[in-house]
């Protein structure tokens, strides 16, 4: 869906807006380990270990980020061979590594009905979904190239 957008003397249409890289993000904190998660935009997410409950762990949004930026990249691709109704369930269920405290390994799992289409088409639609997704998911191309994480900076809050 596009919205349109009216400047004195001009009307253009436009694709509705993305976040740009320096939207605001941050967390507050609730309780003990406990967070709320914020966006600029009004989004928010509760934070927290598994014994919180209606909770999601750190280790659970990074793998939930994953699994739908995996889905939004391939979105178009599937959507155009299978319909705009299609259904997809993406899980990314790897087990933490203990001892390091980390995940290892990553996979997207797609769950996905390709049983309308020969092999021929269905090795075709795989490849070019696995290519949206190598190209504009942002989660996993910065999985991939090891993004860098400075430490943490602290600093005394400013304002009241």
């Amino acid at each position: 869906m596009t919205e349109q957008t009216t400047t004195p003397g001009a009307t253009s249409t436009a694709e509705p807006a993305t976040p740009s890289p320096t939207d605001p993000l941050w967390v507050e904190r609730n309780g003990t380990r406990t967070y709320t998660g914020f966006s600029a935009r009004g989004a928010r997410v509760e934070i927290g270990p598994a014994s919180a409950g209606a909770v999601f762990t750190p280790g659970e949004l990074l793998k939930i980020a994953l699994a739908a930026c995996a889905g939004m990249s391939s979105d178009k691709a599937f959507s155009r061979r299978l319909g705009d109704d299609y259904r997809t369930t993406i899980r990314v269920e790897d087990p933490k590594l203990v001892e390091e405290d980390r995940y290892p390994v990553l996979t997207e799992k797609f769950e996905i009905d390709l049983s309308m289409l020969d092999d021929d088409e269905r090795a075709k639609l795989l490849t070019i979904a696995q290519r949206s997704i190598d190209k504009a998911c942002t989660v996993g191309r910065t999985l991939k190239a090891g993004a860098q994480i400075p430490d943490a900076q602290f600093e005394q809050p400013t304002g009241g």
